[in-house]
Protein backbone atom coordinates (compact mmCIF):
# COMPACT_ATOMS: atom_id res chain seq x y z
CA UNK A 1 0.00 0.00 0.00
CA UNK A 2 1.35 3.15 -0.76
CA UNK A 3 1.09 6.41 1.77
CA UNK A 4 -1.67 9.14 1.95
CA UNK A 5 -1.59 11.77 -0.65
CA UNK A 6 -0.65 15.38 1.82
CA UNK A 7 0.06 18.69 0.68
CA UNK A 8 3.94 19.33 1.50
CA UNK A 9 3.57 23.21 1.41
CA UNK A 10 6.55 25.90 2.31
CA UNK A 11 6.21 28.90 3.93
CA UNK A 12 5.80 30.21 0.19
CA UNK A 13 2.26 28.51 -0.01
CA UNK A 14 3.52 27.01 -3.17
CA UNK A 15 2.66 23.44 -3.78
CA UNK A 16 5.29 20.74 -4.26
CA UNK A 17 6.22 19.01 -7.87
CA UNK A 18 5.70 15.37 -7.77
CA UNK A 19 8.91 13.44 -9.32
CA UNK A 20 8.07 10.07 -10.84
CA UNK A 21 11.51 8.29 -10.06
CA UNK A 22 11.02 5.89 -13.67
CA UNK A 23 12.44 2.74 -13.83
CA UNK A 24 13.72 1.49 -11.17
CA UNK A 25 16.77 -0.43 -12.62
CA UNK A 26 17.83 2.90 -14.92
CA UNK A 27 19.18 6.38 -13.69
CA UNK A 28 15.68 7.82 -12.80
CA UNK A 29 16.36 6.69 -8.99
CA UNK A 30 19.13 8.15 -8.41
CA UNK A 31 18.79 11.19 -10.53
CA UNK A 32 15.82 11.93 -8.30
CA UNK A 33 17.67 11.92 -5.45
CA UNK A 34 20.65 13.88 -6.66
CA UNK A 35 18.42 16.79 -8.08
CA UNK A 36 16.12 16.82 -4.53
CA UNK A 37 19.71 18.01 -2.88
CA UNK A 38 20.65 20.10 -5.51
CA UNK A 39 16.87 21.92 -5.62
CA UNK A 40 16.56 22.36 -2.16
CA UNK A 41 13.38 24.42 -1.75
CA UNK A 42 14.46 26.53 -4.85
CA UNK A 43 11.70 29.72 -5.31
CA UNK A 44 9.95 28.38 -2.29
CA UNK A 45 9.01 25.34 -4.43
CA UNK A 46 9.43 21.92 -2.73
CA UNK A 47 9.94 18.41 -4.34
CA UNK A 48 7.91 14.83 -3.76
CA UNK A 49 9.60 11.72 -4.93
CA UNK A 50 7.61 8.93 -6.04
CA UNK A 51 8.63 5.84 -5.30
CA UNK A 52 10.05 3.17 -3.23
CA UNK A 53 11.72 4.59 -0.10
CA UNK A 54 13.94 1.38 0.54
CA UNK A 55 14.80 1.02 -3.11
CA UNK A 56 15.76 4.58 -3.03
CA UNK A 57 17.99 4.60 -0.27
CA UNK A 58 19.62 1.79 -1.29
CA UNK A 59 20.75 3.43 -4.36
CA UNK A 60 21.88 6.78 -2.04
CA UNK A 61 23.61 4.74 0.05
CA UNK A 62 25.33 2.82 -2.58
CA UNK A 63 26.38 6.23 -4.24
CA UNK A 64 26.72 8.16 -1.32
CA UNK A 65 23.83 10.75 -2.24
CA UNK A 66 22.10 12.30 0.62
CA UNK A 67 18.48 10.44 1.08
CA UNK A 68 15.68 12.68 1.17
CA UNK A 69 13.74 13.50 4.59
CA UNK A 70 10.58 11.09 5.11
CA UNK A 71 8.36 13.98 4.58
CA UNK A 72 9.63 14.22 1.30
CA UNK A 73 8.54 11.02 -0.22
CA UNK A 74 5.89 9.57 -1.60
CA UNK A 75 6.35 6.02 -0.91
CA UNK A 76 5.26 3.12 -3.34
CA UNK A 77 6.65 -0.63 -3.35
CA UNK A 78 8.44 -2.35 -6.46
CA UNK A 79 7.03 -5.42 -6.41
CA UNK A 80 10.54 -7.42 -6.25
CA UNK A 81 14.25 -6.41 -5.31
CA UNK A 82 15.32 -4.06 -8.15
CA UNK A 83 19.78 -4.90 -9.38
CA UNK A 84 20.95 -1.46 -10.85
CA UNK A 85 21.19 -2.16 -14.43
CA UNK A 86 19.16 -4.94 -15.02
CA UNK A 87 15.51 -5.00 -16.16
CA UNK A 88 12.46 -7.07 -14.00
CA UNK A 89 9.10 -6.81 -15.77
CA UNK A 90 7.48 -7.96 -12.58
CA UNK A 91 8.10 -3.90 -11.50
CA UNK A 92 6.14 -2.62 -14.52
CA UNK A 93 3.13 -2.42 -12.66
CA UNK A 94 4.96 -0.32 -10.05
CA UNK A 95 6.04 2.13 -12.57
CA UNK A 96 2.95 2.75 -13.53
CA UNK A 97 1.43 3.32 -9.90
CA UNK A 98 4.57 6.14 -9.61
CA UNK A 99 2.47 7.97 -12.55
CA UNK A 100 -0.92 6.95 -11.60
CA UNK A 101 -0.12 8.78 -7.53
CA UNK A 102 1.29 11.82 -9.65
CA UNK A 103 -1.63 12.37 -11.48
CA UNK A 104 -3.67 11.59 -8.52
CA UNK A 105 -2.05 13.86 -6.42
CA UNK A 106 -2.51 17.12 -8.90
CA UNK A 107 -5.71 16.42 -9.57
CA UNK A 108 -6.93 16.61 -6.21
CA UNK A 109 -4.74 19.69 -5.69
CA UNK A 110 -2.00 18.31 -3.55
CA UNK A 111 1.22 19.09 -5.95
CA UNK A 112 1.24 21.65 -8.90
CA UNK A 113 2.73 19.07 -11.33
CA UNK A 114 4.53 16.37 -12.24
CA UNK A 115 8.20 15.39 -13.72
CA UNK A 116 8.84 12.14 -14.57
CA UNK A 117 12.26 10.12 -14.94
CA UNK A 118 12.43 7.56 -18.06
CA UNK A 119 10.97 4.89 -18.27
CA UNK A 120 11.35 1.36 -20.83
CA UNK A 121 9.08 0.77 -22.92
CA UNK A 122 9.77 -2.25 -23.99
CA UNK A 123 10.31 -4.11 -20.69
CA UNK A 124 6.63 -2.63 -20.06
CA UNK A 125 5.51 -4.41 -23.34
CA UNK A 126 7.32 -7.78 -22.35
CA UNK A 127 5.37 -7.67 -18.98
CA UNK A 128 1.72 -7.58 -20.93
CA UNK A 129 1.01 -3.78 -20.68
CA UNK A 130 0.15 -1.75 -23.50
CA UNK A 131 2.46 1.05 -23.49
CA UNK A 132 3.66 3.02 -25.87
CA UNK A 133 5.34 6.42 -23.85
CA UNK A 134 4.77 8.69 -20.76
CA UNK A 135 2.50 11.28 -23.59
CA UNK A 136 0.22 8.81 -24.72
CA UNK A 137 -0.01 6.94 -20.96
CA UNK A 138 -0.97 10.29 -19.58
CA UNK A 139 -2.89 11.62 -21.82
CA UNK A 140 -5.47 8.45 -21.19
CA UNK A 141 -4.78 9.16 -17.58
CA UNK A 142 -5.92 12.25 -17.88
CA UNK A 143 -9.06 11.84 -20.16
CA UNK A 144 -7.23 14.60 -22.43
CA UNK A 145 -8.53 14.10 -26.47
CA UNK A 146 -5.56 15.27 -28.17
CA UNK A 147 -2.10 15.68 -26.38
CA UNK A 148 1.09 17.39 -28.04
CA UNK A 149 4.54 16.42 -27.30
CA UNK A 150 7.30 19.25 -27.30
CA UNK A 151 11.06 19.15 -26.63
CA UNK A 152 12.50 22.33 -25.69
CA UNK A 153 16.08 23.77 -25.09
CA UNK A 154 16.12 24.86 -21.66
CA UNK A 155 18.80 28.00 -22.42
CA UNK A 156 16.91 30.97 -22.73
CA UNK A 157 15.72 31.73 -26.22
CA UNK A 158 16.28 28.30 -26.91
CA UNK A 159 15.30 25.72 -29.77
CA UNK A 160 11.36 24.19 -29.23
CA UNK A 161 10.06 21.01 -31.37
CA UNK A 162 6.75 20.19 -31.61
CA UNK A 163 5.51 17.12 -32.97
CA UNK A 164 2.40 16.73 -35.30
CA UNK A 165 2.83 12.61 -34.40
CA UNK A 166 4.42 10.38 -31.15
CA UNK A 167 5.57 7.20 -31.46
CA UNK A 168 4.12 5.71 -33.76
CA UNK A 169 6.48 3.14 -36.78
CA UNK A 170 7.23 5.51 -39.38
CA UNK A 171 4.73 3.30 -42.35
CA UNK A 172 1.81 4.91 -40.47
CA UNK A 173 2.74 8.61 -40.36
CA UNK A 174 1.26 9.64 -43.84
CA UNK A 175 -2.31 8.24 -42.74
CA UNK A 176 -1.80 9.81 -39.09
CA UNK A 177 -1.54 13.24 -40.46
CA UNK A 178 -4.84 15.03 -41.44
CA UNK A 179 -6.01 18.17 -41.55
CA UNK A 180 -8.19 17.64 -38.33
CA UNK A 181 -5.13 16.27 -36.28
CA UNK A 182 -2.65 19.41 -37.02
CA UNK A 183 -6.07 21.71 -36.26
CA UNK A 184 -6.10 20.47 -32.86
CA UNK A 185 -2.77 20.07 -32.93
CA UNK A 186 -2.28 24.24 -33.74
CA UNK A 187 -4.80 24.48 -31.29
CA UNK A 188 -2.86 23.30 -28.57
CA UNK A 189 0.15 24.92 -29.13
CA UNK A 190 -1.29 28.55 -29.48
CA UNK A 191 -2.98 27.51 -26.47
CA UNK A 192 -0.81 26.60 -24.24
CA UNK A 193 2.08 28.69 -25.13
CA UNK A 194 -0.20 31.67 -23.93
CA UNK A 195 -1.48 29.69 -20.94
CA UNK A 196 2.24 28.76 -19.85
CA UNK A 197 5.16 30.49 -21.55
CA UNK A 198 3.37 33.82 -22.00
CA UNK A 199 3.44 34.12 -25.70
CA UNK A 200 -0.12 35.04 -26.48
CA UNK A 201 0.53 34.76 -30.25
CA UNK A 202 3.15 32.40 -30.83
CA UNK A 203 5.07 32.05 -33.98
CA UNK A 204 4.54 28.69 -35.46
CA UNK A 205 6.80 26.90 -38.44
CA UNK A 206 5.46 23.94 -39.57
CA UNK A 207 7.11 21.56 -41.92
CA UNK A 208 6.35 19.65 -44.42
CA UNK A 209 6.26 15.73 -44.36
CA UNK A 210 8.10 14.43 -47.56
CA UNK A 211 11.56 15.90 -48.94
CA UNK A 212 11.43 19.30 -49.83
CA UNK A 213 7.99 20.01 -48.84
CA UNK A 214 6.66 17.99 -51.33
CA UNK A 215 8.42 19.77 -54.46
CA UNK A 216 5.24 21.10 -55.58
CA UNK A 217 3.39 17.80 -55.54
CA UNK A 218 6.57 15.80 -57.14
CA UNK A 219 7.67 14.37 -54.30
CA UNK A 220 4.25 13.68 -52.36
CA UNK A 221 0.61 15.48 -52.05
CA UNK A 222 0.50 15.61 -48.05
CA UNK A 223 1.72 19.07 -48.66
CA UNK A 224 -0.91 20.30 -50.87
CA UNK A 225 -4.22 18.37 -49.64
CA UNK A 226 -3.32 18.00 -45.70
CA UNK A 227 -0.70 20.77 -44.48
CA UNK A 228 -1.09 23.96 -46.45
CA UNK A 229 -5.02 23.84 -46.22
CA UNK A 230 -4.51 23.05 -41.98
CA UNK A 231 -2.01 26.19 -41.79
CA UNK A 232 -4.47 28.51 -43.81
CA UNK A 233 -7.39 27.61 -41.68
CA UNK A 234 -5.41 28.17 -38.57
CA UNK A 235 -4.46 31.62 -39.95
CA UNK A 236 -8.22 32.04 -40.53
CA UNK A 237 -8.33 31.26 -36.68
CA UNK A 238 -5.83 33.79 -35.50
CA UNK A 239 -3.06 31.52 -35.03
CA UNK A 240 0.06 32.56 -36.06
CA UNK A 241 1.40 29.32 -38.60
CA UNK A 242 3.28 29.57 -41.61
CA UNK A 243 4.72 26.87 -44.16
CA UNK A 244 4.76 24.10 -44.51
CA UNK A 245 8.77 24.89 -45.21
CA UNK A 246 11.26 21.53 -45.90
CA UNK A 247 12.65 19.97 -42.65
CA UNK A 248 15.85 19.80 -44.00
CA UNK A 249 16.03 23.49 -43.97
CA UNK A 250 13.90 24.78 -41.76
CA UNK A 251 16.08 24.95 -38.78
CA UNK A 252 18.93 26.16 -40.45
CA UNK A 253 17.15 29.28 -41.71
CA UNK A 254 18.21 32.37 -41.20
CA UNK A 255 15.32 33.88 -38.88
CA UNK A 256 14.91 30.25 -37.36
CA UNK A 257 15.17 32.52 -33.95
CA UNK A 258 11.80 34.03 -34.64
CA UNK A 259 10.16 31.08 -34.74
CA UNK A 260 9.07 30.32 -30.88
CA UNK A 261 8.35 26.75 -32.03
CA UNK A 262 8.67 24.53 -35.01
CA UNK A 263 5.72 21.56 -35.68
CA UNK A 264 7.53 18.85 -37.24
CA UNK A 265 5.51 15.94 -38.58
CA UNK A 266 7.06 12.54 -37.00
CA UNK A 267 9.31 11.86 -33.94
CA UNK A 268 12.40 11.16 -36.40
CA UNK A 269 11.88 14.40 -38.12
CA UNK A 270 12.44 16.86 -35.80
CA UNK A 271 13.71 15.96 -32.52
CA UNK A 272 17.82 14.61 -33.79
CA UNK A 273 18.16 17.98 -34.68
CA UNK A 274 17.14 19.68 -31.15
CA UNK A 275 18.23 16.79 -29.48
CA UNK A 276 21.99 17.29 -31.57
CA UNK A 277 21.89 21.04 -29.96
CA UNK A 278 20.71 20.74 -26.50
CA UNK A 279 20.85 16.33 -25.43
CA UNK A 280 21.92 16.82 -21.73
CA UNK A 281 19.82 19.91 -21.26
CA UNK A 282 16.80 19.76 -22.78
CA UNK A 283 12.94 18.92 -21.43
CA UNK A 284 10.39 17.22 -22.57
CA UNK A 285 7.10 18.72 -21.82
CA UNK A 286 3.26 17.57 -22.60
CA UNK A 287 1.04 20.20 -23.80
CA UNK A 288 -2.74 19.37 -23.83
CA UNK A 289 -3.28 17.75 -20.74
CA UNK A 290 -5.15 19.49 -17.55
CA UNK A 291 -2.09 19.36 -15.64
CA UNK A 292 1.81 20.28 -15.87
CA UNK A 293 4.03 17.17 -16.47
CA UNK A 294 7.74 17.96 -17.94
CA UNK A 295 10.29 15.04 -17.94
CA UNK A 296 13.85 14.85 -19.31
CA UNK A 297 15.09 14.28 -22.78
CA UNK A 298 17.43 10.73 -21.93
CA UNK A 299 16.38 7.11 -21.79
CA UNK A 300 17.34 4.77 -18.90
CA UNK A 301 20.81 4.57 -19.36
CA UNK A 302 20.87 0.93 -17.95
CA UNK A 303 25.06 0.91 -18.60
CA UNK A 304 24.85 3.81 -16.07
CA UNK A 305 22.77 2.98 -13.59
CA UNK A 306 24.38 2.22 -10.18
CA UNK A 307 27.47 4.11 -11.33
CA UNK A 308 27.20 7.58 -10.74
CA UNK A 309 27.73 8.82 -14.01
CA UNK A 310 24.60 9.66 -15.06
CA UNK A 311 23.90 13.55 -15.58
CA UNK A 312 21.38 15.62 -13.60
CA UNK A 313 21.72 18.42 -15.88
CA UNK A 314 18.18 17.64 -18.19
CA UNK A 315 16.55 15.90 -14.92
CA UNK A 316 17.49 20.17 -12.62
CA UNK A 317 16.02 21.66 -16.19
CA UNK A 318 12.92 19.52 -16.29
CA UNK A 319 11.98 20.51 -12.34
CA UNK A 320 13.16 24.32 -13.57
CA UNK A 321 10.62 24.10 -16.42
CA UNK A 322 7.72 22.66 -14.34
CA UNK A 323 8.18 25.35 -11.88
CA UNK A 324 7.89 28.23 -14.21
CA UNK A 325 5.12 26.48 -16.05
CA UNK A 326 3.23 26.01 -12.54
CA UNK A 327 4.07 29.57 -11.28
CA UNK A 328 2.20 31.12 -14.70
CA UNK A 329 -0.57 29.05 -13.73
CA UNK A 330 -0.24 30.40 -10.21
CA UNK A 331 -0.42 33.60 -11.30
CA UNK A 332 -3.02 33.33 -13.56
CA UNK A 333 -5.44 32.04 -10.81
CA UNK A 334 -4.46 34.30 -8.17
Amino acid sequence: MSQGLRAVFTDSGLKPLYITTGEPAGIGPELAVQAYGQWNGRYGRSLVLVGDAAMLAARACALTLVMPPAAALHTTPTLQAVIAGTLNPANAAYVLSTLDIAVHAIETGVAAGMVTCPVHKAVMNKAGIAFTGHTEYLADACCADEVVMLLADAKPGGLKVALATTHLPLARVPAAITQAGLARTLDIIHHDFGRYFGKKKPNIWVTGLNPHAGEGGHLGLEEIEVIEPAIAAAQARGIWASGPYPADTVFCHTDIAKADVVLAMYHDQGLPVLKMSSFGHAVNITLGLPIIRTSVDHGTALDLAGTGKADVGSLMAAIECAHQMAYMAEQRAS
